[in-house]
């Protein structure tokens, strides 16, 4: 067992020294040439492309025609439908009888909306990749598909294509990439709600709509992160997931980059796919054998932006560090959710959230970024610490990153006792001063 003894307070340390670690390796069973065929067994052996691995924090953009009622959550639709109290009387509150849901389309206006401001945000949060709603299960589309008549940014509300704007921008800055969440059903699409009767043995809604509306997103604005969701109802024989995948790891213009989840069917979810996401806020706290992924929200009751939120109801910059490190510890990305405004403004308290986690990641972002897991993902005595690692040629870098500074001003790890040697040196990140270390048996 040892201790360290620092002498001023951040809100964690980073703690480098050089110790053997255990690293598993990724093998695929493709040969060279050889095409993905559209089968499970088949589309699991692509390798994972390396920078989603390393990357390991992006943002996630809840927007679109809920952002307008701004309440309860995305989901607004659907609850006020279901008749759920809240909603009706919200809506009995502020709206004339009849008022239906495609009116507070003409209000999506984004008439402040600044990609280019955005994306540098984005860029000073520390994250690598950004994750935009294409199309919520309300089915409007956020670019002006050819698929989605009258319900599209074009058409109705802002009159401008915000996803392809916000990827332009987002590629401008060069360190973030882009992508797109796609919801595969929508409630209330006459198309989908037919195949819903039939037991979903009848196809015409994924013929004429899904199916053609995920080629064009993906030809026209080259995401490298697909997020598909709302595939719960059918498994994915309906959804002709596997066939997509197939054609989007053979011949799509981002074969080579793209990563996809793992919600491509009821019979899917948690078994099949790049990362696994396996529910929403997904932290198991412990390494798992798959690549997964975090998708958590800053709004702790809502991925939408919520005009009637408390400040209780948001995740402090202390809370969104500490998801970091327990999900980079076990093998994870964070994906980090922020619900932007009708008027396509982001919130103060989200901004102050993803430039606190900046600020973090400028000093620390070495315990973070194209770690791996270490033999250890969590101390076994010391609370509130978890581990990464890095290997680099001879020497390797164990992270300790202390989520609780000691009110002594020391520290006993002993998930590193017995790996010091000679050779081993140790420093806090950002810390240039003698690190004190204190051996016990």
């Amino acid at each position: 067992m040892w201790f360290f003894t620092v002498h001023f307070l951040i809100l964690t340390a980073s703690v480098a020294l050089g110790v053997d670690v255990v690293t598993k390796s990724s093998s695929s069973i493709e040969t060279e040439g050889e095409k993905y065929q559209p089968t499970w067994e088949s589309l699991d052996t692509r390798p994972l492309p390396a920078w989603y691995d390393e990357a390991k924090v992006g943002i996630f953009l809840h927007w679109g025609v809920y952002s307008v009622p701004s309440f309860g959550s995305e989901w607004f639709w659907k609850n006020w439908k279901d008749n759920k109290k809240d909603y009706v009387e919200y809506m009995t509150k502020n709206y004339k009888p009849g008022f239906t849901y495609q009116e507070f389309a003409r209000d999506f206006t984004a008439e402040h909306f600044n990609p280019k401001q955005w994306a540098k945000l984005f860029e000073k949060s520390g994250a690598k990749y950004v994750v935009l709603t294409s199309k919520h299960h309300e089915g409007y589309t956020m670019w002006p598909s050819k698929y989605s008549f009258s319900w599209n940014v074009q058409d109705i509300g802002p009159k401008r294509d915000l996803l392809g704007d916000l990827a332009a921008a987002i590629r401008e800055e060069k360190k973030l990439r882009f992508g797109v969440y796609h919801s595969l059903y929508e409630w209330f699409n006459p198309l989908y709600m037919s195949d819903k009767k039939s037991w979903h043995k009848n196809q015409e809604f994924v013929e004429h709509k899904v199916y053609p509306e995920m080629l064009e997103l993906v030809e026209k604005y080259h995401p490298e992160v697909i997020w598909s969701d709302g595939e719960w109802e059918a498994k994915d024989d309906y959804w002709r997931s596997r066939e997509f995948l197939a054609w989007l790891y053979n011949d799509s213009p981002v074969k080579d980059t793209v990563v996809a989840n793992d919600r491509w069917g009821s019979n899917v979810l948690c078994k099949h796919g790049d990362f696994f996401t396996c529910q929403d806020r997904y932290n198991p706290g412990v390494l798992q054998p798959h690549k997964w992924e975090n998708a958590m929200t800053i709004d702790k009751k809502s991925w939408g932006y919520r005009h009637e939120a408390q400040l209780s109801d948001y995740l402090t910059s202390w809370d969104l560090i500490s998801e970091m490190a327990s999900t980079v510890s076990c093998g994870g990305n964070l994906l980090v959710n922020v619900g932007p405004t009708k008027e396509g403004t982001i919130a103060p308290i989200f901004e102050e959230r993803l430039l606190d986690m900046g600020r973090w990641l400028n000093v620390n972002g070495e315990a973070i970024y194209s770690t791996v897991p270490w033999t250890h993902q969590k101390d076994e005595k010391a609370f509130g610490v978890w581990y990464t690692s890095r290997k680099e040629k001879e020497r390797t870098t164990v992270y300790a990153i202390v989520l609780y500074f000691p009110s002594n001003r020391s520290i006993a790890l002993q998930s590193l006792g017995g790996k010091f040697d000679g050779k081993s040196q140790l420093e806090m990140l950002g810390y240039e001063s003698k690190i004190e270390v204190i051996f016990k048996s």
